[in-house]
């Protein structure tokens, strides 16, 4: 496929990252009470400061710097410097110290990042929610079971572990469901059967949907060391399992699956709907709403651009209340046109107006803020993805198939920075292009030959985000009231974050497919930004996906009030969720 549409390509890369210094200001806590003394420093690099008495501190970055925070006692934090980046305020949490820290073997412990290396090759490491453990320096034994020990003509983990490990006790069958006892049925003590934790999340439920196939490293946790840090939970000990690719298998039947089902996690309607969710909404947006006239409001928009003219949040706050509220499209329009000054040179707020644009189905002003992005950010992945879906939604489907191209291109040159989770997506976007439209890029008897082995087909929901370091969970609750949260923060996943940054890339992608018909309800927790400002969060809905019948549906939301749950919408018969 690649080859043929090779002559798409433009070939032309020119780099927007200057070596421009920037100061970066901002505060650094702890359990909300400001830390003084934070060693602050440019790594490899000998710029360094600290925060003052009350935690704050500045210093001089370049874009691609990437900035460390460490304190005794505190989890180190390293945040990649970007174009944009003015204030970064910084919450560090408690470092999680393991037993063997105090024991002469001290000297042997080695970083998470140094593990995190190893781990392909060294078979002594496993991944928990609480960290990789080594066994060489782990305050007790573990007991592994590698992928080429795993016997894969089991159905599922309770006909793996049978028979495997010493005084482990296997209750149940694959069927109808079972239970663990790694530390024997008839204790003194009664333990209860053993909890899971696959890939980072504890599950109390036995996962017996998981392929033993699918799994590439399999350990077992007695030692109360080990174990306390999981909770009363814990008591009966703990398997950690890693899948490979660290994702949830497909079931034996080939579906999805369906991650709300991995915990025992009833959802409460605990999250706020559009109409309770006003605390959120800035003064001036209250000021406008209680306008009783279109004149009053705009006599109050007269007064209000005077003090939050530099602010592009209240520009575009401004449009859309005049957009929705009063119909009144051209007002609307003119307040872009007179405030262009503060979105044309900053990707944050193009962005945001352009996801604006697309949700209200202005196709050719969206285009052409994506195409500011892509001038200002030529070494971001996001660019490339949002200008070429830009281009099909004005049907310009050959353009289109030239920037997906463009950006693969750019990788085999190793001129761009390499993440699967971004090569997924990107792919799956221009398979799904040859699909549907691929009489428009080659000739109709090659398109069978060069469409990929993409054989998804349901609903497929697409989340972008304004800003980079927006931090956020978002819960999925499916049609039987169960919930999946996926989240996105430094304290979740650090390296993700990292990855993410370094890449230039902020969307991520959920599939569901037609097992169980219903209602999926989205939830969002708004975790904030390090500058204390709102991001603008895109939904992309796409319906009967890869089919004849495909469309889709673009949402926005403005994430502002922090630590809340709100209802962003619903996707009907959305089932088995897997997150690439």
């Amino acid at each position: 496929m690649k080859n043929i549409l090779i002559l798409l390509v433009l070939v032309t890369f020119v780099t927007n990252i200057q070596a421009q210094s920037n100061t970066v200001k901002g505060k650094v806590t702890q359990m909300d009470s400001p830390l003084s003394n934070v060693q602050i420093s440019i790594i490899d690099s000998e710029t360094a400061t600290k925060t003052d008495a009350n935690g704050f501190y500045q210093i001089s970055a370049e874009p691609r710097d990437v900035i460390q925070y460490t304190y005794p006692g505190l989890n180190d934090v390293q945040i990649l410097v970007e174009d944009v980046t003015r204030i970064l305020n910084i919450e560090m949490s408690q470092e999680i110290h393991q037993l063997d820290e105090v024991t002469v073997k001290g000297s042997n412990r080695k970083s998470q990042n140094e593990l995190q290396q190893e781990y392909s090759y060294n078979p002594n490491l496993i991944k928990t929610a609480y960290g990789i453990l080594d066994s060489e320096t782990a305050p007790g034994k573990i007991r592994f079971l590698q992928e080429n020990q795993i016997n894969d003509v089991g159905i599922c983990i309770l006909d793996l572990m049978k028979n495997e490990f010493p005084g482990v006790n296997v209750v149940g069958d694959c069927v109808y469901g079972g239970l663990i006892y790694i530390r024997g049925l008839n204790s003194v003590s009664q333990a209860p059967p053993a909890v899971y934790d696959v890939d980072g999340q504890v599950l109390t439920q036995t996962p017996t949907w998981i392929a033993p196939a699918a799994i590439q490293r399999l350990a077992v946790l007695n030692n109360l060391a080990m174990t306390t840090r999981y909770g009363s939970i814990g008591a009966g000990g703990v398997i950690v399992i890693n899948t490979k690719a660290s994702a949830y298998s497909r079931t034996v039947d080939g579906k999805p699956i369906d991650y709300a089902k991995v915990k025992n996690n009833k959802y409460d309607n605990s999250a706020l709907n559009t109409v309770d969710f006003n605390e959120g909404r800035p003064n001036y947006l209250i000021e406008l709403l209680g306008a009783g006239t279109e004149e009053d409001a705009k006599a109050i928009y007269a007064k209000q651009i005077k003090k939050y003219s530099s602010s592009f949040y209240y520009v575009l706050d401004a449009y859309d209340y005049f957009s929705n509220r009063w119909n009144n499209q051209d007002f609307a329009d003119m307040i872009v046109e007179d405030n262009k000054s503060i979105i044309s040179s900053n990707p944050i707020a193009l962005k945001s107006l352009a996801y604006i644009y697309q949700a209200q189905g202005q196709f050719k002003k969206a285009n052409k803020l994506y195409e500011d992005v892509y001038t200002l950010r030529a070494e971001y992945a996001q660019s490339y993805l949002d200008l070429a879906n830009s281009y099909r939604e004005l049907g310009l489907n050959q353009k289109a198939a030239a920037m997906y191209m463009r950006y693969d291109y750019l990788l085999a040159e190793e001129l761009l920075e390499k993440e699967e989770q971004v090569k997924t997506i990107m792919d799956r976007d221009l398979n799904n292009l040859i699909s549907l439209k691929g009489a428009d890029l080659v000739s109709t008897d090659r398109v069978n030959e060069i469409k990929l082995d993409d054989d998804f087909k349901g609903t497929r929901l697409v989340f972008e985000w304004s800003d980079s370091e927006a931090e956020f969970e978002l819960q999925f609750v499916n049609p039987e009231k169960r919930y999946y949260k996926s989240k996105h923060s430094l304290v979740a996943n650090a390296e993700r974050i990292q990855s993410e940054k370094r890449s230039g890339f902020s969307s991520e992608e959920y599939l569901i497919d037609d097992t169980l018909r219903g209602n999926w309800l989205v939830n969002a927790t708004y975790l904030g930004n390090k500058s204390l400002t709102p991001t603008y969060l895109k939904a992309t809905v796409y319906y009967n996906y890869g089919s004849a019948s495909q469309r889709k549906e673009t949402k926005v939301f403005k994430l502002g009030l922090r630590n809340v749950n709100q209802q962003l919408f619903s996707v009907s018969n959305a089932v088995s969720m897997v997150a690439n």
